[in-house]
């Protein structure tokens, strides 16, 4: 009995360490934004707020698909992983998974998807879902990432979609509305990614990934990370009108947007890795805060 005391923590630990790499395999952080812009746009299709049931139904066969397109990623992208210094740490890089093991726990997640949202809530919703992960694991990671250096600005549908998703849920259709604020998702995506990329554009370059500011002078990169900075603000308050929407989501949108441009306009002047930082950073919150916006919008005037 005593000489297999010891074995036991191991066991543990060891299981504890694998559970870690599994749920690493599903960018849980990447996950959970995207999760931020499903809830709110369902209290907007619902001028109010749905069943908590279809909030989580919703949410869980999200998060599920997200996974699943995010770890089939890790495994395509394991060779450019090796070769960047901040993600060769990733259980694919690091041993921790086997490609076969994290390819087949991809192809679960998203069959569970599928299932879980069409039985409980639509087969539009699931259909949307996969569609996702089709086009982020074909279109983007296999195509577009390694040959061109538009690949965030179109691969960046596939974050969109949750949008889609959301509305769907409520109202088991789609309609200009969303299609709009699928539109603010995807514009939002380039300055988004395009300031994290200028702190690692010589991991990329050695990577051989042509992500824009890998390829294009930082002068030229923050140039086009204002251009659709001002872009996304116009597409906002676009959505205002086509929405519906109130003024609370209004001024929020259009205080959050000068402040995005404001950064904007400070990466073009200081053109520095420390610029670009502050704008990542800024965009998440942005994004957060906009959709919040939104969802106090609607329960202050629908409620």
């Amino acid at each position: 009995m005593s000489s297999l005391a010891p074995t036991f923590p191991r066991a543990v630990r060891a299981g504890g360490v694998r559970v870690r790499s599994y749920v690493a395999l599903t960018k849980p952080r990447i996950i959970e934004l995207l999760l931020v812009t499903t809830l709110p746009t369902m209290l907007v299709a619902r001028r109010g707020v749905p069943s908590l049931t279809l909030m989580l139904a919703t949410v869980a066969g999200g998060a599920l698909a997200a996974g699943g397109a995010n770890a089939m990623n890790m495994v395509l992208d394991r060779d450019i992983d090796a070769v960047m210094h901040r993600t060769r740490n990733r259980p694919l890089v690091t041993g921790a998974v086997t490609p076969r093991a994290a390819t087949v726990f991809a192809v679960v997640l998203e069959a569970a998807a599928f299932a879980e949202l069409w039985s409980a809530v639509n087969l539009l919703c699931a259909v949307l879902a996969v569609a996702a992960t089709a086009f982020y694991v074909v279109v983007y990671t296999l195509w577009l990432k390694r040959t061109s250096s538009q690949n965030i600005v179109i691969g960046g549908a596939a974050g969109a979609v949750p949008v889609l998703v959301g509305w769907a849920a409520v109202t088991g259709r789609l309609g200009w509305a969303p299609v709009v604020l699928f539109a603010v998702i995807v514009i939002w995506t380039p300055p988004h990614f395009w300031a994290l990329a200028i702190r690692y554009r010589e991991e990329y370059a050695a990577a051989k990934v042509p992500m824009l500011p890998a390829v294009a002078t930082l002068r030229q990169t923050a140039r086009q990370i204002l251009v659709y900075t001002v872009l996304l603000v116009a597409v906002t308050v676009l959505f205002a009108a086509v929405g519906h929407m109130g003024a609370l989501y209004l001024v929020g949108a259009l205080v959050l947007g000068a402040l995005f441009i404001g950064f904007a306009l400070r990466l073009r002047r200081e053109q520095t890795a420390r610029a670009a930082m502050a704008l990542f950073q800024y965009s998440i919150t942005y994004l957060s805060l906009l959709f919040v916006a939104m969802a106090g919008d609607v329960l202050v005037r629908f409620h």
